[in-house]
């Protein structure tokens, strides 16, 4: 028994005693009282009983108290004790720290229905080991995963059997750690420790088997997943290991049976020539063809030497060999393709080298072909860009220079424009490619943009050409909508010119403009044209009267775009222009014909006595009257000629009224060329002989005879004669030839006169113009102009070919079989 405990046995010994004499002390006390009571009659015996109750009573309170009070000094008894237990338990427990603590360790415990505890953390220096006690249970997070299991297996035995383990362990950081796990009474203790000396040596084994072991595992797992063969040699050149595929490959049944008989995949003279290489400690790498499955398919054998041994693998390349030659192909369709095309094309490879080119390029550049076939780098054709002045001009060009080929490492697409000395603009565009190349695209742009700038000023010209048009112009789209006007339309119409502006439909321009004029057919028709879906549009012409008595002339006309082309003209005042010209023209033509009728009849009066004067003068002309005088046979004939030459004028005026009248008709017949020729020359013969003029006639050999009126071309032939008598000076000479071209006969009359001066040659063909110049009579001025209505009315031309002072050639000319029927005659002139 220990010092304390004696010393509170004698204190509680003490307090009994104590109890005892207040307990004494309080009976003696209550008998006192009780006897001095009973010296007293003044009580009676009752109050005796009383007393002695009182008496019990005050003793049983007191051994009570005597009790409480010996229960509370036991319990400050044992407190004593207790608190003296719990001192001595901080002693050992601070002598067990600082065993603990002396060696630096991790000490772990559990107990039955109780979490974890760490008990002590002094361990630092392994690598890895958190020092917080919550991330040091969770064991996973910092070891590593097979160590983790393995810890884990052990716990679980120790928890379960109570069977101690020992344990080297890998952090995640790459520590070792030793654990020890033991069972004590009802506890679990763990408890990691460093570890060193040949304990450490034995872990880094551990763990570089524990790594080597899984890389292997690994490595073969992977191999059995490839789909391509792989096997290993030995020193000895011995198959050793072979995947899954090399199995297949072989046809065999496992690993252990190709290794047992030494199945080969590659053949005997494949395998001499991989030997050869090997030899020489290099790395084998070969495309194959090798017989798997029957099917003779392409291999890429890659072998690599270790030492004395070899690892192998069989790539299948078939689908890569087909899909190269596949893109091949298409490259080459490709690059054939962008050699047609008109942008120049430059292809650089990621060394910045040139690796393909157009046609187009080296045309652009003017680069010879040969150099660029070359594969310069992309600095050096700049540089001979530069040479050329093929770059626009910049101040500093190594920076430019720099900049440009700055696309390779940034991976940019720039954009740019290249302004080139010699006035071209190029518009440059850089797209990357996947192999980090960079294709340029170069379009020569300058046509282009002289092309918009053209057009552009075209637009402009049009613009301002509508804007002072006095027609109002309208252009809607397919869409019905207003694309275009100009200022004319918007005051026609009185519109504003911001609804236009916003291009309106064409039905909310109709509802505008029918409060001008409200006629729904003439504006359904302007909108079924700009509207309608017919494949055959329609055009649409019309003539509006508006309420305030203007005329508005309006036309839709289809555009090839689609859209519609609609124009309205103020014609009001043209309209009374009109009015006035077509009552003028009709009074003229009623004019006209009472002169042509005057004329007709004035001309068959005068036929009768100009008949009858003829008459007489050839009856006096005759030798049966008797004989005449030179003087008197010169009269006669001069009134001889002059009564011709007037029944002749007044013969063309009736011509010239029956082919005016419609009333002149042709009787076509065959003739003969050179029968209307001696005709013609036959009248005019004496005119000529009396100046002694020469005609040579020339027809050409293919020409025979004509459908044709036999008496009109001999008319026409005597006037074309006549005039050109008229026109020659005496002893001149008058050409008449004739010839085919191709379905028309044509007559040229030449004479050597004055000629005809360039402003009088239209003159000369309109009637009853005579010109007295050159000629050395003055006629009515009808020779030429019914030779020309008597030609068109054959169907045929008239022309006139006339220089001062050189003569005038007049050529006619017929249709070979005549005016075609039912077709009017053709009306030309031709004057050179």
């Amino acid at each position: 028994m220990d010092t304390t405990e004696r010393t509170g046995r004698r204190r509680l010994a003490r307090e009994d005693l104590v109890l005892l004499l207040m307990a004494a002390v309080a009976s003696v006390s209550v008998l006192a009282i009780a006897a001095f009571d009973t010296s007293i009659q003044l009580f009676g015996t009752i109050r005796l009983g009383w007393l002695l109750t009182v008496t019990v009573l005050t003793g049983a309170a007191v051994a009570m108290v005597m009790l409480i009070w010996r229960s509370w000094l036991q319990q400050r008894l044992r407190l004593w004790q207790r608190r003296d237990e719990v001192v001595e338990l901080r002693r050992s427990l601070a002598a067990a720290e600082a065993i603990i603590k002396a060696e630096p360790q991790v000490l772990i415990f559990w107990q039955q229905g109780e979490n974890m505890r760490v008990a002590a953390h002094t361990l630092t220096t392994v690598p890895g080991l958190p020092e917080d006690p919550q991330l040091l249970m969770r064991l996973g997070a910092w070891l590593e995963p097979e160590s983790a299991r393995d810890l884990k297996a052990k716990l679980d035995t120790l928890f379960t059997q109570g069977q101690p383990f020992n344990l080297l362990l890998r952090t995640g950081a790459g520590g070792d750690v030793e654990a020890d796990g033991r069972v004590s009474g009802g506890r679990a203790i763990l408890r990691f420790r460093d570890i060193a000396g040949y304990r450490k040596q034995v872990a880094e084994i551990i763990s570089q088997h524990r790594q080597l072991a899984r890389d292997i595992g690994l490595g073969r797992a992977l191999y059995n997943a490839l789909p391509h063969p792989v096997w290993i040699r030995g020193g000895s050149g011995q198959i050793e290991w072979v995947n899954k595929a090399y199995v297949r490959a072989v046809g065999a049944k496992s690993e252990v049976e190709v290794t047992d008989r030494q199945l080969e995949l590659l053949e005997t003279r494949q395998r001499e020539e991989l030997a050869n290489v090997l030899v020489r400690g290099e790395s084998f790498r070969k495309r194959m063809p090798l017989i798997i499955g029957g099917e003779r398919r392409h291999h890429d054998i890659v072998v690599l030497p270790f030492g004395e041994a070899s690892v192998a693998c069989a790539i299948d390349v078939t689908a890569i060999q087909s899909a190269e030659s596949e893109l091949d192909r298409l490259v080459a369709t490709f690059y054939r393709t962008l050699d047609r095309v008109s942008t120049a094309v430059a292809i650089f490879s990621r060394d910045q080298r040139l690796s393909f080119f157009n046609d187009a390029f080296a045309k652009l550049w003017q680069l010879d072909a040969d150099w660029l076939s070359q594969r310069p780098m992309h600095g050096e054709l700049l540089d001979r860009l530069r040479e050329r002045s093929r770059i626009p001009e910049v101040v500093n060009y190594r920076e430019w220079k720099t900049k440009v080929l700055a696309g390779y490492k940034t991976g940019s697409e720039p954009e740019e424009w290249w302004h080139i000395p010699d006035g071209r603009s190029v518009h440059v565009m850089a797209e990357e490619r996947p192999d980090g190349g960079i294709t340029y695209l170069y379009e020569d742009e300058t046509e282009r943009l002289a092309l918009e700038s053209r057009y552009n000023e075209l637009i402009r010209v049009q613009r301002e050409t509508l804007d002072h048009l006095a027609e109002g112009v309208a252009v809607f789209g397919t869409d019905g909508r207003l694309k275009l006007f100009n200022q004319a339309f918007e005051r026609i119409w009185k519109l504003g010119r911001r609804m236009l502006q916003d291009e309106p439909h064409i039905d909310e321009i109709i509802r505008q403009c029918q409060i001008l004029h409200d006629e729904p057919t003439e504006w359904g028709n302007i909108a079924q044209a700009a509207t309608a879906f017919s494949d055959q549009r329609q055009h649409a012409t019309g003539q509006m009267t508006r309420a305030d008595q203007s005329v508005i002339d309006y036309a839709a006309l289809p555009l090839p775009d689609g859209g519609t082309l609609v124009s309205f003209a103020d014609v009001t005042v043209t309209k009374r222009y009109a009015r006035a010209l077509e009552e003028r023209n009709e009074a003229l033509i009623a004019a006209d014909r009472l002169k042509s009728q005057f004329i007709s009849h004035v001309s068959y009066e005068l036929r009768t006595p100009l008949t009858s004067i003829i008459g007489f003068t050839e009856l006096l002309e005759s030798p049966r009257i008797g004989e005449l005088n030179e003087k008197q046979r010169e009269y006669l004939s001069a009134v001889s000629r002059s009564s011709e030459t007037l029944l002749s004028t007044i013969n063309d005026i009736l011509d010239l009224a029956n082919i005016d009248a419609g009333a002149l008709e042709l009787r076509l017949a065959p003739a003969k060329v050179v029968g209307l020729i001696e005709a013609a020359a036959l009248g005019v013969k004496e005119r000529m002989s009396r100046i002694h003029l020469a005609l040579e006639v020339e027809v050409a050999e293919d020409v025979d005879e004509l459908i044709a009126d036999e008496a009109r071309v001999r008319q026409i032939l005597y006037n074309l004669l006549s005039n050109a008598i008229g026109f020659s000076d005496p002893g001149g000479l008058i050409r008449l030839s004739c010839v085919r071209e191709g379905q028309m006969i044509a007559f040229t009359v030449t004479d050597q006169g004055a000629g005809i001066p360039h402003d009088q040659q239209r003159a000369v063909l309109r009637r009853f113009v005579s010109r007295g110049r050159g000629s050395k009579h003055r006629g009515a001025g009808l020779g030429l102009p019914i030779v020309k209505s008597l030609v068109e009315l054959h169907g045929g031309t008239m022309s006139l070919v006339s220089e001062p002072g050189e003569g005038t050639s007049a050529t006619v000319r017929f249709p070979e079989h005549g005016p075609r029927p039912g077709t009017e005659a053709v009306r030309s002139l031709s004057i050179a």
